[in-house]
């Protein structure tokens, strides 16, 4: 009995995508939910499971546009009318285990036979001229993975890199190659990365971008997780951020500037009466913007236990487009990886989006006393077209207002 393979409904908004990279080979023997391949679309990258057990067979090359509800492959899985006459000896069962290789000698076995890799680790091979041979598989079976493919090519790039760079001239002459001819190596943009580029310069072009700066002593609210966290996760399960502090304190400020919260769409100034926050998140593939929807509904254990779901969502490619749409603000936060100060740019068509930074000691001069204290630099960029400066100014305000005093939010002041 064959299974037809369809591009599945993905989102309100998305009919389309891009195959990227086929996970199991032509021929495979595939379980029903093994994750087949990868599925670019616009807004993220999904991987597309099995609907059933049986034998794959590829109807649609890697890189290829598809459509939703497109047959990209079948799998035949064996019924009573389907099974041969004569059922599988132990011969054949003891052929099959001889040619399977063990743990020991998979790495061999698997990485010299060239049809044993995966379309994705062919295309790297190839691309970096890499001997299949020579690569330690990790996969079942010593089947070398995606991972294993790229970890050869960055050690082989570890160890070109300290040559000296004598006589480039000749040694290019000497190879038949062109002068500097291995000095780039030019990749197709993927499908996310392409779009979220043309969003950011529909941004710049679209609207006018101000930022203003202002810096949060820390002090209050690391003091109070500090003091509650072991309790939080054990009534929680999930971990007390500073996230969740920043976004119940976004949501309060935007209920008090509500152009901040709102949309240009053409002539008109379209007011949100809800308050979806994205959440900037950086993977592998490039920057995504999930949303938690109606924060001001949910409490901080609700916000953190969200925020912990993309993360694991996006690890596992299984962000749907829909919650990577709606939002009607956004928090970047670049202190993750360091950050001391950034111009965030807002996703179209919000007007803000805010930006954390690491949290680094300072001297402050408090009661006319210089104290340390564990500061974070805060940028918001805002559309100048419907939000004034003074606006601005005060909405940054409002948060470093509650942050430095947690109780507020508590007490809605």
């Amino acid at each position: 009995m064959k299974h037809e393979v369809q591009v599945p409904q993905i989102g309100e908004s998305i009919s389309s995508g891009v195959l990227a990279t086929w996970l199991k080979q032509d021929g495979d023997t595939v379980a029903e939910g093994d994750e087949l391949f990868e599925l670019e679309t616009d807004k993220a990258t999904l991987a597309i499971p099995s609907p059933a057990a049986g034998v794959l067979s590829i109807q649609i090359k890697e890189d290829s546009e598809v459509q939703v509800g497109q047959v990209v492959a079948a799998v035949a899985g064996e019924s009573a009318s389907d099974s041969p006459a004569e059922p599988q000896s132990a011969s054949d069962n003891a052929d099959t285990a001889d040619t399977a290789p063990s743990a020991d000698e998979g790495d061999s076995s698997v990485a010299s036979d060239r049809s044993a890799l995966s379309p994705a680790v062919r295309r790297i091979v190839d691309e970096h001229k890499l001997d299949p041979a020579a690569i330690k598989g990790s996969g079942p079976g010593g089947r070398i993975t995606k991972a294993d493919a790229l970890a050869a090519v960055s050690a082989a790039d570890a160890k070109q890199a300290p040559a000296a760079p004598a006589e480039p001239r000749a040694a290019a002459e000497a190879s038949g190659a062109e002068p500097g001819a291995d000095r780039q190596r030019r990749v197709k943009m993927s499908n996310l990365r392409r779009r979220v580029a043309e969003n950011l310069v529909q941004s710049r072009q679209d609207a006018a971008h101000l930022t203003t700066f202002n810096e949060v002593d820390m002090s209050q609210v690391m003091a109070l997780r500090s003091q509650h966290k072991e309790r939080f996760a054990e009534r929680h399960g999930v971990k007390l951020g500073f996230m969740s502090f920043f976004v119940v304190a976004a949501v309060r400020a935007l209920q008090q500037f509500e152009a901040v919260n709102a949309f240009i769409d053409g002539t008109d100034i379209v007011y949100n009466n809800y308050y979806n926050v994205g959440v900037a998140l950086s993977t592998d593939k490039g920057l995504i913007v999930p949303v938690i929807r109606d924060a001001d509904r949910k409490g901080f254990a609700d916000i953190e236990s969200e925020i912990l779901a993309f993360i694991e969502k996006a690890r596992a490619r299984r962000l749907s487009p829909d919650e990577l749409t709606g939002g009607t603000f956004t928090i970047s936060n670049g202190g993750v990886f360091g950050s001391m100060l950034s111009t965030p740019i807002p996703n179209p068509p919000q007007t803000g989006i805010l930006g954390m930074h690491s949290i680094q000691k300072r001297a402050l001069v408090v009661e006319d006393q210089i104290v340390i204290r564990p500061m974070m630099y805060l940028a918001l960029t805002y559309d100048h077209r419907i939000i004034d400066g003074k606006e601005a100014v005060e909405f940054l305000g409002k948060i470093k207002q509650l942050i430095e005093d947690p109780s507020r939010m508590l007490l809605d002041l």
